[in-house]
């Protein structure tokens, strides 16, 4: 492994312990057992260490999400699968549980702002998957970027709020269902 990726792994690992503001450089140089300097070769401060880690994240998410998906399986049905997949990777990725954990308890702007990012890149692989379908036939046209902001906040109220409201999760089946005969209805052709 190179340097550069023994940096970024300890920093992921320290930005998953301790979260992004308790985090120093000079943590990161000690778990990837480096000089301070050594990371400033590769990185120009915590920011940018920070979104190189971030990115990789993202591009993981997107890699188990696409995972899930079946080849000739519905539109419907691989949405449902790539979503419920980016929600359990929200919730048992230690560094995304982390920063969401870090955002609700002590409002980080650099987390934030980060989580505002990762939710517009996970609505833009929403809309690109939707425009996919529009352009096979298998959705009626729409505002996609509407939709698929609305469909990734419908999966993350029943699957993570719905669960701090209530006192028992939803299965996976009824908010499927749910889904189908709500939004999806209305997209399919």
């Amino acid at each position: 492994m190179d340097r550069r990726q023994e940096i970024m792994d300890a920093a992921a690992k320290s930005f998953s312990l301790f979260g992004y503001k308790a985090t120093t450089m000079d943590q990161v140089a000690k778990i990837a057992n480096v000089g301070k300097g050594t990371i400033y070769t590769f990185f120009a401060n915590k920011e940018e260490l920070f979104n190189a880690i971030v990115m990789k994240m993202m591009n993981e998410m997107r890699k188990e999400a696409d995972a899930v998906s079946v080849e000739g399986a519905s539109f419907e049905e691989n949405a449902h699968a790539r979503l419920m997949q980016m929600l359990k990777f929200r919730e048992t990725h230690h560094l995304y549980a982390k920063l969401v954990n870090e955002e609700k308890e002590l409002r980080t702007p650099a987390v934030k702002e980060v989580l505002e990012t990762i939710e517009k890149e996970i609505v833009a692989y929403i809309r690109e998957k939707m425009e996919r379908a529009i352009a096979k036939g298998e959705l009626k046209p729409c505002d996609t970027e509407l939709v698929a902001y609305l469909l990734f906040k419908s999966y993350l109220a029943l699957i993570v709020d719905w669960e701090e409201t209530h006192e028992e999760a939803l299965t996976e089946q009824r908010i499927s269902d749910v889904l189908s005969r709500t939004i999806f209805n209305s997209l399919l052709i």
